[in-house]
């Protein structure tokens, strides 16, 4: 006999779970693998065994049937990379991520650190400064727009188009249906940019244009591709960046361990991913029926694939609400996914926050940090205000290693697990 799946009654896209998640993602934990969601109507998959291979099963559970939560921007999306499979999929990541290989990216490597020493430089003088504003948001505003060749006009709006892109993947509530107009103002603004081809040379979006010129993709496919790189580029970077510093200032012991132990660094970005997952969830539909730990599911469900919850979870992490900089086994986080889908400017993200957690353990001796402001956005966890204090210092003496094998999410080989999502 097929398990009974339980069901959850509150939404998890209220404002007050937003703010406060955690019970609620223990709550669905405690459920059991599998769990209605009465207010959206759709399955979620809360726990990491689950989440994971659920990923990784592409042809059971698709994304070319859309991956929000709400038909509207499940149609507007669909057959772009990340709401497509199979051949049409592939050719399209490799498109717009091809210059993101590890290869590619350390050609960019000094540069960013150059430009994220020369920035903290600049915030150790004031002391005092908005951890969003002046630091989480500043080097990817620089480093994504310029790979994209995104032009100067319309910079100033990337952040608010990137959001509403989120809001508007999570289910159509108010939140999401205020973000429709920010959304299609930014899809005209690609398209625009599709037909005046200003884009800068050499870069992702002047690929993307040349790939329309021989036919491997079709005009109409590039405003949403240049979409496909911005937005999810921005967001999930900047949100992570931005729960480091957090985390760090609520736990000035790991920050003095990473300060001893720079090489705990990719190890540490790792741990910060798995304790606040920059994108909360994504959904994909089932194909056909199947069977989870004996829970049975029809074919053509959507099923939500919970991320946050998923990384917090008891039976894969020990202790798993506590912030370890040593954590070894941080690298099978889920925060970039896992599979097909898994997203392919990770090494981008980390590229940039490691640049950054590198200058600041160089400089910084005490982070501080007065209320901060959560951001309310359906999808992506990050903070919109981080009132932050720091005073400068020398790195301690070096500290022994951490022991144990190297963190899989470090290497290019390995993050998370070698899997082949911002989103795509």
């Amino acid at each position: 006999m097929p398990a009974t799946i339980p069901s959850y009654p509150h939404d998890l896209f209220s404002d007050e779970v937003l703010l406060e998640p955690d019970e609620h993602y223990r709550a669905l934990r405690e459920l059991g693998p599998v769990v209605w969601l009465d207010a959206q109507q759709m399955y979620v998959l809360p726990r990491f065994e689950q989440v994971r291979d659920a990923s990784r099963d592409s042809v059971t559970f698709c994304s070319g049937q859309g991956v929000g939560l709400n038909d509207l921007v499940n149609q507007a999306g669909a057959g772009t990379t990340l709401m497509s499979d199979g051949d049409r999929h592939d050719t399209q990541r490799k498109l717009l991520f091809g210059p993101l290989t590890p290869k590619a990216l350390a050609s960019i490597r000094d540069d960013v650190q150059d430009k994220a020493d020369a920035l903290i430089d600049d915030l150790v003088a004031r002391g005092e400064f908005d951890g969003v504003t002046d630091l989480a948001r500043a080097l990817p505003l620089t480093v994504v727009p310029d790979l994209l060749g995104w032009p100067e006009d319309g910079r100033e709006k990337l952040l608010p188009w990137a959001a509403a892109t989120f809001d508007t993947l999570g289910p159509l509530n108010a939140r999401a249906q205020q973000a429709v107009p920010r959304m299609m103002e930014l899809l005209q603004f690609a398209a625009t940019l599709g037909q005046s081809r200003d884009l800068a040379p050499a870069s992702v979006g002047a690929r993307i244009l040349a790939a329309a010129d021989r036919g491997e993709i079709t005009l109409e496919q590039v405003p949403a591709m240049l979409v496909d790189y911005l937005a999810p580029s921005l967001d999930t970077t900047i949100s992570a960046i931005g729960n480091a510093l957090w985390l760090f200032a609520q736990h000035p012991d790991q920050w003095q361990t990473v300060r001893a132990d720079p090489t705990l660094i990719p190890r540490a970005f790792n741990e910060v991913l798995r304790l606040q997952s920059p994108i909360r969830c994504f959904s994909r539909v089932t194909t056909t029926e199947v069977t989870i730990d004996g829970h049975r599911l029809p074919a053509s469900a959507r099923v939500v694939l919970h991320y946050a919850s998923a990384n917090r979870d008891e039976r894969t992490f020990a202790d798993p609400n506590r912030f370890d900089v040593q954590r070894s086994n941080a690298g099978s986080q889920l925060a970039f996914g896992v599979g097909t889908h898994t997203c392919a400017g990770q090494g981008l993200a980390r590229v940039e926050a490691h640049a950054l957690l590198t200058a600041l353990a160089q400089r910084v001796d005490t982070i501080t940090i007065d209320t901060p402001t959560k951001a309310l956005n359906n999808l992506i966890n990050a903070f919109a205000e981080l009132p932050v204090t720091i005073t400068a210092g020398p790195p301690p003496a070096p500290g022994k290693p951490a022991s144990g094998s190297p963190d899989p999410g470090s290497s290019a080989e390995g993050q998370n697990a070698a899997s082949t999502r911002t989103g795509s």
